[in-house]
């Protein structure tokens, strides 16, 4: 599996990631943010019944700027919001996931503006 050689905030817009295999992927801060991978956020699974997060208020700019960004181990980085929002832990494996989801997004995207 690929890793990150170089993790990069640029202008409280999205997180650059250069990976090992010569990928370079832009993840939008807002979708990072919505699609955080905790429990809070996306429920989870306890004994193959589904818990469903708890409804919440609409985000406030500030929820979608970064304050910090840590490694966790070698397999994934914390993202620490200006709101104190904290949880979700960004694997490399979800990281990448990420990355082709929006490089499919960007192209359909890009098919459906073109006349044929």
């Amino acid at each position: 599996m690929a890793t990150p050689t170089k993790i990069k905030l640029k202008k409280q817009e999205h997180i650059e990631i250069t990976w090992d295999n010569g990928k370079v992927i832009k993840y939008p801060l807002k979708f990072l943010r919505d699609e955080s991978p905790d429990a809070g956020n996306k429920g989870e699974t306890i004994l193959w019944k589904h818990y469903s997060p708890m409804k919440k208020a609409p985000l406030k700019p500030e929820s979608y700027e970064v304050d910090k960004i840590e490694m966790v181990g070698n397999y994934a980085i914390q993202i620490q919001w200006k709101d104190g929002y904290n949880f979700g832990i960004y694997s490399w494996e979800l990281l990448l996931q990420y990355g082709d989801y929006l490089l499919v997004r960007e192209n359909l995207h890009q098919d459906f503006e073109h006349e044929h």
